[in-house]
């Protein structure tokens, strides 16, 4: 009965962290101004005159921050309500009494690797194929920790080698934002509104808050032994990250 209970009120709980991601992405939409960053080429070109090879810096596009704060958040509505339905239900409980969420780790895949583009955006790196880069080593971290609960399904002892790989898939989109976040400061005409000053160090813990809750889920520290207080954990989680992210953005660049 206890156990019962335990997922009504996990199922209870992805509706409302739904409905939450929902309402915000609706009133950010309906709100934002039409703020865009260009994704940029670089391509290389002769110059005649110099005899050399130069680049040559074009925009592919100017992608509107107002739909790409609305898209994260929906991807996570749309993630909640699809697991709280009477149809996926089942499934998902049944995989979480198995020590593993597939669709956490999927739908991590596509919004936060959106939510990091954007704060690549921001911190001044453009470059299409470097943004593209940025999303996909994202995605991979992500899919690592679904790697390491399907591995861990199998094994005695833990593996850990899941977990290591995606730390150092999710470290590499960090370090190229930091290059070019401090960068901009340094330049001369260089400048980085003072908003992403809080962006970057806030959402850079939350990022390596999802990694520790895993630690603790796997090391069976405390009340995390239970695996279903750490999906509490990573739900909640998710809503504070995406909800700072989309709140500091609209504050910095989107309203009105």
């Amino acid at each position: 009965m206890e156990h019962d209970l335990k997922y009504r009120k996990l199922r209870t709980w992805n509706l409302i962290m739904g409905g939450l991601h929902l309402i915000q992405a609706a009133v950010i939409f309906a709100l934002s101004r039409d703020f865009t960053m260009p994704v940029t080429s670089a391509f290389l070109n002769f110059d005649q005159a110099t005899q050399s090879l130069k680049p040559v810096t074009d925009t592919v596009f100017n992608l509107p921050f107002g739909g790409g704060v609305a898209l994260f958040l929906l991807i996570s509505s749309i993630a909640h309500f699809t697991i709280a339905s009477p149809k996926v239900f089942p499934w998902y409980a049944r995989n979480l009494s198995r020590g593993i969420n597939y669709a956490r780790w999927f739908e991590y895949s596509l919004s936060a690797s959106v939510m990091v583009v954007l704060i690549a955006l921001l911190s001044g790196l453009s470059d299409i194929a470097a943004l593209l880069s940025v999303f996909t080593l994202t995605a991979v971290m992500n899919l690592c920790g679904l790697l390491m609960e399907v591995r861990n399904q199998t094994t005695a002892k833990t593996d850990w080698a899941p977990f290591w790989v995606g730390s150092l898939a999710g470290i590499i989109p960090w370090l190229a934002i930091a290059f070019y976040f401090f960068g901009s400061i340094a330049t001369a005409d260089g400048a980085v509104p003072t908003f992403v000053y809080f962006i970057l160090p806030i959402l850079f813990v939350f990022f390596n808050l999802f990694a520790i809750n895993m630690w603790l889920q796997y090391k069976k520290v405390g009340r995390w032994a239970d695996y279903l207080y750490g999906e509490r954990v990573y739900i909640l989680l998710s809503l504070l990250a995406k909800s700072a992210l989309a709140w500091q953005v609209f504050a910095g660049t989107l309203r009105p």
